[in-house]
């Protein structure tokens, strides 16, 4: 027999009174609510923008992750989140972490290599390679957090996967482009090109300059060529810390005696002025070849280099029919060939005749 609304209600108060409850009785709903807030609370905290992170390589996975010490501070400085976390903003940070971790929105790792290379003072503050950590229990102390869901995709990269098609066919077609527009995108990429290369050259040189005179080894845009950055990251302007030892004056020394060799060399085999004309010319003229095509002179071409087509059963009758005349033509010149050689004859018999009478 089933229990009634009023046995089941004196069930529930003995239990609440003895201090214990019936798993039974607990709300699915309120076990899905603790479950979401702590999945909207990591992206609540994923996208904040003051917590510090960095993106590495685990187990041949591309994966976003941050500093313990770091998410201690940052979570000191924004109290407000846990009110995401409802009934459990209580908690302290380490609860709160070892709850992300238990529910495998966190990974705790750790760094591959564990030795200082040589040339550096101490490890690496940003490892570019992680390995997962055995003890899943959160620390602070050069412990590193690995996200371990997908993050939200912004609206502009929803935007831009639809996009790119488009701008595929668009270059594949810049053959058919009008002149102007070929024009607007060769100066514009070549300007591109022109200011990346510029950009290189520059911090190339002061970081030389600087690394011989006063030993400091200073790049300006320090990730502009770095694989695992982001976009903000990227274009940062600010050099890093030096963390490496100084290089010793010889060292120094060496290397200024090579660059002024080089330079030397450069500038001795220098292209002169009519070379530099000619390859001028040269690329001119390609560039022209690209942008005075068109579909149009395409198909002139094609055009002018397609044999001309003659019909064979044209061909064949005036064949015959010029045939046909040459052979009249050469019979009747025989005829003509072979009657004045028989007045020839006759005059000839005539004249012996009259000799004969004479």
């Amino acid at each position: 027999m089933t229990k009634s609304g009023a046995e089941k209600k004196r069930v529930r108060r003995a239990a609440t009174h003895n201090g214990t409850r019936d798993p039974n009785d607990t709300p699915p709903k309120k076990q899905s609510t603790g479950k979401d807030v702590f999945q909207l609370f990591a992206d609540k905290v994923r996208d904040h923008k003051e917590l510090e992170s960095r993106w590495a390589i685990l187990q041949e996975t591309r994966v976003e992750y941050f500093r313990g010490k770091d998410f201690v501070g940052f979570l000191r400085s924004h109290p407000e989140l846990k009110d995401v976390l409802g009934s459990d903003t209580g908690f302290e940070v380490e609860d709160i972490a070892n709850a992300l971790l238990r529910k495998n929105l966190l990974v705790r790792c750790d760094r591959v290599v564990k030795t200082v290379r040589p040339g550096k003072k101490k490890l690496s503050t940003w490892p570019a390679h992680l390995e997962i950590f055995p003890d899943q229990v959160f620390s602070e102390n050069d412990a590193f957090f690995a996200w371990t869901f997908v993050k939200r995709r912004p609206l502009w990269q929803t935007v831009l996967s639809f996009l790119w098609p488009v701008a595929t066919l668009a270059i594949c077609l810049f053959p058919v482009f009008p002149h102007q527009l070929k024009l607007i995108v060769l100066y514009s990429c070549a300007g591109i090109l022109l200011l990346i290369m510029s950009l290189l050259l520059v911090r190339s040189v002061i970081f030389g300059a600087l690394w011989i005179i006063l030993g400091k080894r200073v790049w300006f845009f320090p990730n502009i060529l770095a694989e695992e950055a982001t976009l903000s990251e990227l274009f940062q302007f600010w050099p890093t810390k030096d963390e490496g030892e100084q290089p010793k004056w010889t060292a120094r020394l060496t290397y200024a005696i090579g660059a002024v060799l080089v330079i030397v060399l450069l500038r001795h085999h220098a292209p002169d002025e009519a070379a530099r004309a000619r390859y001028h010319k040269r690329v001119s003229n390609i560039i022209d070849d690209v942008l005075e095509w068109s579909p149009r002179l395409a198909l002139s071409g094609m055009m002018e280099k397609q044999p001309t087509v003659v019909n064979e059963t044209q061909n064949n009758h005036s064949g015959d029919g010029s045939k046909t005349a040459a052979e009249e033509v050469t019979v009747a010149e025989d005829m003509n060939v072979d009657s004045s050689s028989a007045g020839h004859v006759s005059d000839d018999i005539g004249d012996e005749g009259s000799d004969n009478h004479i």
